[in-house]
């Protein structure tokens, strides 16, 4: 599908099913809104969903990965043949995510939107890695386009599967570069405020890594004002995939799980082309990268879990679903004061 239909597609989530869902959490037998944030991320689904009787009984979690020319630079501890090694053991059951993905019965979903070699993840490479940021845009615009699509197309097939939850993650060495620099173009903040050691630099390599980024901004001057310019200048095939995750999620009325910080960079885009894509969004945990916090903010979104994880390929959106799966047993099996006959709670001013 593409981005302009997608996009089309777009409304705002069922507010009748919102209310619905609500007041079953407030005719339930415990004090009012008492689970927190966990009551709220099931009223949330119910208005995604348009249904106020919300079934969570077939997840997926897609994992974008593509490679990042800007690797050349020296911004990264580890070269893009990890990448690929990484994606292999997506399949192998032998990286983190996987192994938590088999445990709860979750279907897993690498893809390969832009990665150096070939591997026997899912093929949907738009190019071979993007291009040195350092030197030149990452990739075209077009390109970034393409990218977005693939995540799209994603959402809609797994929709037609039966999927009524995805997480999103993603692999791709050197991708705290480019999100820390489309952090900082999108919100205007210093380069210093939204970068990070990522995967374990030096003090000296980070400060490499914060020349690089803020020579590729003043080289490309990307355009805060439309998301796409910023993607295709100093962004990532990854975060391009995963944008177009959220974008899909919204259009066909999926919720979707972000991760960490590369997941809040490409949901701060998404959310930049059409604010209402926020509403079928659900953040699980607060990164350890210093932007994390500051994106969630400007997502306006709490997140489920606080566990100063950073390891990414959507580990924190998966560990957040047993939560998830916690507050709709207690949503659809505790008892209501009207069953046990008592006096319900009221909100009192």
């Amino acid at each position: 599908m593409k981005l302009n239909e997608a996009l089309e597609l777009i409304r705002q989530p069922d507010s009748k099913a919102m209310d619905e869902s609500r007041k079953r959490w407030d005719s339930i037998a415990k004090p009012l809104r008492s689970l927190g944030r966990m009551e709220e991320a099931v009223i949330k689904i119910a208005g995604i969903a348009g249904d106020s009787q919300v079934v969570l009984d077939k997840k997926a979690h897609v994992v974008m990965c593509g490679d990042n020319g800007v690797v050349e630079e020296g911004v990264s501890q580890s070269g893009s043949e990890v990448t690929a090694i990484v994606a292999e053991n997506f399949l192998q059951v032998k990286s983190c995510v996987s192994i938590m993905c088999r445990m709860q019965g979750v279907d897993l979903f690498p893809v390969d939107v832009g990665m150096c070699s070939e591997t026997r993840i899912i093929p949907r490479k738009i190019a071979y890695g993007t291009k040195n940021m350092a030197k030149e845009p990452a990739m075209t615009r077009q390109q970034a386009v393409d990218a977005i699509e693939v995540g799209i197309d994603m959402v809609r097939e797994l929709k037609e599967k039966g999927y009524n939850l995805i997480g999103t993650g993603e692999m791709g060495i050197g991708n705290t570069t480019t999100s820390s620099a489309v952090t900082s173009a999108l919100l205007g903040v210093d380069v210093e405020s939204v970068t990070g050691k990522g995967a374990g630099l030096s003090s000296s390599a980070l400060n490499k890594k914060i020349q690089v980024i803020k020579n590729a901004i003043e080289l490309h001057r990307p355009d805060p004002l439309d998301p796409v310019d910023v993607l295709a200048k100093v962004g990532g095939f990854d975060i391009a995939g995963l944008m177009g995750v959220f974008i899909g999620g919204a259009a066909f009325r999926v919720p979707v799980v972000i991760d960490g910080f590369i997941s809040s960079v490409s949901a701060l885009l998404a959310s930049r082309l059409d604010s209402r894509i926020t509403g079928y969004m659900l953040a699980s945990h607060v990164s350890q990268e210093p932007a994390s916090v500051m994106l969630l903010e400007e997502l306006g979104l709490n997140p489920l879990l606080v566990c100063d994880m950073r390891l990414g390929e959507g580990t924190g959106a998966v560990a957040s679903f047993p939560i998830l799966d916690i507050a709709l047993e207690i949503y659809n099996k505790m008892s209501t004061f009207e069953q046990i006959e008592l006096d319900a709670y009221e909100e009192l001013e």
